[in-house]
């Protein structure tokens, strides 16, 4: 008996009553006998639909606070047998255990209540017993029974009922029993995680996927793990790519820097700054940060920590640019933003980041914490006889900033909490140095009296002396170099302010 089943019977069992109504009259009309257990039961009854308790079938209560209602050898004999096959049947017989053709469950909410801080004793409680083995028996047993694990294919199940009178395929049970195993163990993996403190063990699951066009390039195959609606409100623009969720990545981690301070402005380009700015006004530091590399802003990630107004979006509107993202839009910003259909409007919701990094590597993946560590004032250690004026200490945390978000090998040129320039993914520091000192006066900046952010330490005294030559005046490094005295010592002879934070940033 592979296929169809009619339903006869089915099990109701679920935390959750949301959407169910429909549901339960449907299978009333049909004439499927309904089984189900405390507030369910309950739910059932109140809608004047008959249902038949569990412990009529057990012949035993629920027990243990409600620890064990369902956990009986005819709950999972109805559950488990094989309908062709002649020792079930007979025994289904000798022991008069009622068919299920159809379970309906949903799991305690774990996560939701570890979320929500409440103490272990609680969250322990959330610790599904019944629901998860009623979920797993069903879906083995999906050859003669459907298993529904989520709230969120009641609508699916419902259509599938009406469509067919009852009657489900081996293909529609298979289907619903992948679910039903995500469901499980995506439970499992967040009950793992919780009481997990010694096991070098990385478990990671993610019930939301979405099919991308394509990954980094056209010919191969992408997907986004992970629940974007509840990071991001969509406003505007096409569907967005690998490479600009990438980019939507660096710019968020980029501005979470500034989150609280005065109006800021960045823009990327392939996972780098190439335009940061912190002015008085949005519109100002829009202005500011675009200045800072107008060639690489085209077609870039433009991300503000403030909202955006008319101004400002006048300015922007007239440069083409991927995706802008902001934690609000003025209704007369949106309306001019919205003026190029593919232009990605994104409002950021204040929702707390992961504290850890994932990447593939090798026939594995690596996994570390976040660089949680922002350099600030009480940080610097000045190391040099000539001590940094107050402009160019708040010009070196800026540029710390910055710098810790760009690619190593990194040397990042900032003034007036401008971003001048910067060198990016160098393979050696003095190449990043001489990079950003062409791109700097490639765009008129004059670097007299600029600041210099190292992502690490120096271990010959040539990029001071590069820097010096240019005009930096003030340098920022973490220092860690047997050899840091050489560079100290240039700085000494040439008045150079140095200063050292004793924390790396490596962005590989």
């Amino acid at each position: 008996m592979s296929t169809p089943i009619q339903a006869k019977a089915a099990l109701v069992s679920v935390f959750s009553k949301e959407g169910l109504e429909p549901l339960i009259k449907k299978f009333h009309e049909l004439g499927i006998t309904l089984y189900s257990t405390g507030g369910t039961e309950k739910f059932i009854r109140d809608l004047d639909i008959p249902v038949v308790p569990v412990e009529d079938i057990t012949s035993y209560p629920s027990i243990l606070g409600g620890r064990v209602k369902t956990l009986h050898p005819k709950i999972f004999g109805g559950i488990l047998n094989r309908q062709d096959h002649e020792g079930d049947v007979a025994e289904m017989e000798e022991y008069e255990i009622p068919q299920l053709d159809i379970v309906i469950v949903d799991l305690y909410p774990f996560e939701k209540t570890v979320a929500s801080g409440a103490s272990q004793q609680d969250i322990v409680e959330k610790i599904d017993i019944g629901g998860i083995s009623l979920i797993r028996a069903a879906a083995k047993n999906f050859k003669d029974t459907l298993c529904v694990s989520s709230v969120d294919d009641y609508e699916e199940v419902l259509e599938l009922i009406s469509a067919n009178k009852g009657t489900t395929t081996l293909a529609d049970r298979k289907r619903f029993a992948a679910k039903a195993f995500n469901v499980s163990s995506h439970y499992d993996t967040a009950i793992f995680n919780y009481f997990n403190e010694e096991e070098t063990v990385y478990k990671a699951s993610y019930t939301q996927g979405k099919t991308l066009r394509y990954g980094e390039n056209p010919h191969q195959q992408g997907t986004f793990y992970g629940d974007f609606d509840a990071m991001f409100e969509q406003l505007h623009g096409k569907e967005l790519s690998y490479n600009n969720l990438l980019d939507v990545d660096a710019a968020v981690n980029l501005m979470a820097e500034f989150k609280d301070e005065n109006p800021t402005f960045a823009i990327l380009k392939h996972n780098n700054a190439c335009g940061v700015a912190q002015r008085p006004t949005l519109h100002q530091a829009y202005v500011d940060a675009l200045a800072g590399d107008p060639v690489s802003a085209f077609g870039g990630i433009l991300i503000a920590n403030k909202e955006i107004d008319k101004a400002t979006a006048e300015e922007i509107h007239k440069l083409f640019c991927e995706v802008v993202i902001a934690p609000s839009y003025s209704d007369a910003a949106l309306e001019i933003l919205k003026g190029k259909k593919n232009r990605v409007l994104l409002v950021q919701k204040p929702i707390d980041l992961p504290k850890d990094q994932v990447r593939s590597c090798l026939n594995g993946v690596l996994v570390q914490d976040k660089d949680h560590i922002t350099d600030s004032l009480k940080d610097l250690k000045t190391v040099t006889n000539n001590k940094p004026t107050v402009e160019e200490l708040t010009d070196l945390v800026f540029a710390s900033k910055i710098c810790k978000h760009t690619k190593s090998n990194t040397i990042v040129f900032a003034k007036g909490k401008q971003l001048f320039a910067s060198g990016t993914g160098q393979t050696s520091r003095v190449d990043a140095l001489r990079q950003a000192v062409e791109k700097a006066t490639s765009f008129g900046f004059d670097l007299k009296g600029a600041v210099m952010a190292s992502d690490a330490f120096f271990p010959f005294p040539d990029c001071v002396e590069l820097a010096d030559k240019a005009g930096i005046t003030a340098v920022i490094q973490p220092g860690g170099s047997i050899k840091d005295q050489l560079s100290i010592d240039y700085c000494n002879e040439h008045d150079v302010a140095m200063v050292m934070t004793g924390t790396r940033h490596f962005k590989h």
